[in-house]
């Protein structure tokens, strides 16, 4: 799990410094730099439950209006046939760009849920 959490806290801080050009940093920098701390700590093994908690509640509420969000997931899913969003780096469409944040959450959710469940197995064995 160390080298998992220090790959994703590396991963985080890269993605939060690419949203720089965003039209929207000032939303998706904190996102990122949230996952990776909490990566970071886990790395050292210092676990924090509520916290995980806390970025999974937002980033699933976040997440779930990307999906059903006008030109969200659903939307390219269903009227643009699943479009290649890895085509360009530019997101030329609204839809891609809100599918691409989508999965950037559902990516930060899945991590901090990772780390949740071996915090918890941690405790119920007794480790710090």
């Amino acid at each position: 799990m160390k080298i998992i959490n220090i790959v994703f806290c590396l991963l985080f801080v890269l993605f939060a410094g690419l949203q720089y050009n965003d039209p929207d940093p000032y939303v998706w920098m904190p996102i990122y730099l949230y996952s990776a701390v909490l990566c970071g700590l886990a790395a050292r093994n210092r676990f924090y439950p509520k916290l995980y908690i806390l970025g999974i509640v937002v980033y699933l509420a976040y997440a779930i209006y990307k999906l059903v969000d006008q030109n969200g997931v659903i939307d390219w899913f269903t009227k643009h046939n699943a479009e290649n969003l890895a085509e360009t780096m530019k997101a030329t469409k609204p839809w891609i760009e809100e599918t691409r944040e989508f999965f950037g959450l559902a990516i930060c959710i899945a991590l901090l849920a990772i780390n949740y469940f071996v915090a918890k197995s941690a405790a119920r064995r007794g480790v710090r």
